[in-house]
């Protein structure tokens, strides 16, 4: 029986952490097939005028005709695998909402993180729920409140979940925090509601 955590922000949002929501040899065996089964591609992002090519590697999986926009970057959705449909049926399971994108990400190790920022670009459904999934090595996830400053933070353990919905990307920053102490690789896999495209 899954049961999640209150609310861990206090106001302006809900962020919901649940956690083992895949045991552990599962996780083993759905690390390895995401692993090697992804079209795994560096992120590349405009920064300060200028092209970076990240270590992180991402991928986008989606419905038919839904692209992304992000870091100046449209990225065009992959026709979904086997895999992760059967990983999105559980998490909407768990949430009780429906996705049609997921957005992975591949960390090779503590070294590589993501700075603040809010998922709030135009192409995803405001106000609606990202669920995002932990495989590997347990990451320091961060809020940071964008008026007060107040910082909340947690562990996302291998094999859990967290979902941020209502107007969490309004108010909030968040981020996945670098460090050093974390050799092991992490994929994270946030499913999406998104507008489609006309």
């Amino acid at each position: 029986m899954i049961i999640n955590r209150p609310n861990i922000l206090a106001q302006d949002g809900i962020a919901l952490y649940y956690e083992k929501v895949i045991a552990d040899e599962e996780v083993e065996q759905l690390f390895e097939s995401l692993l090697n089964n992804i079209h795994w591609e560096n992120e590349r992002v405009i920064m300060f005028g200028k092209e970076i090519i990240t270590k992180r590697k991402v991928a986008l999986y989606s419905d038919p005709s839904i692209s992304y926009r992000y870091a100046s970057k449209t990225k065009i959705g992959l026709p979904w695998t086997s895999t992760l449909l059967t990983i999105k049926n559980r998490v909407e399971s768990i949430t009780k909402e429906s996705y049609n994108a997921c957005l992975l990400n591949l960390y090779h190790n503590g070294e590589e993180s993501m700075g603040w920022h809010s998922d709030n670009e135009k192409e995803i459904i405001a106000n609606s729920s990202i669920a995002s999934l932990s495989l590997g090595a347990n990451r320091k996830f961060s809020f940071k409140h964008k008026l007060s400053k107040e910082t909340v933070s947690i562990e996302l353990e291998n094999g859990s979940l967290l979902e941020m919905k209502g107007s969490v990307q309004t108010h909030w920053w968040h981020a996945l925090i670098k460090s050093k102490k974390v050799t092991a690789a992490r994929i994270n896999l946030t499913f999406r509601q998104m507008h489609t495209q006309k």
